[in-house]
């Protein structure tokens, strides 16, 4: 169980600094899309996909190097990818009806979430 803890640990580090550095680079004051965070969001959604795709397809893909790679990289990238892979599995199962309420309850409750966190952060 170590084993599996230090990949996720060491991936996830891993992912959030390639976050870091994409943002640092993409994202500025000037244009009113922080582009950095919707390319990871993206392109971490896109790798989600391929890693799983090859490691349901190839045996090079043992469980602890997806571990490493869609658990921590990924997440540590971003979790938005996460979220994708979620949608298109309720998609792909023909739960509409759970689609809608999560993707979009995820979607305005976040922003909420953000927003009121905000507002109790000045309360205190």
């Amino acid at each position: 169980m170590f084993k599996q803890l230090l990949l996720i640990f060491l991936g996830g580090g891993l992912g959030s600094v390639l976050r870091y550095l994409i943002s640092k680079s993409l994202n500025s004051e000037t244009f009113f899309l922080p582009y950095g965070t919707f390319t990871v969001n993206i392109l971490g959604s896109l790798l989600l996909g391929l890693i799983l795709g090859f490691a349901a397809r190839h045996e090079f893909f043992s469980s602890n190097l997806v571990l490493f790679l869609a658990v921590g990289l990924c997440g540590g990238f971003t979790t938005f990818s996460s979220f994708a892979l979620e949608n298109q599995a309720l998609l792909r199962s023909g739960d509409y009806l759970n689609f809608f309420f999560y993707a979009f309850g995820s979607i305005i409750l976040g922003i909420l979430a953000v927003f009121l966190g905000l507002f109790l952060s000045k309360l205190t």
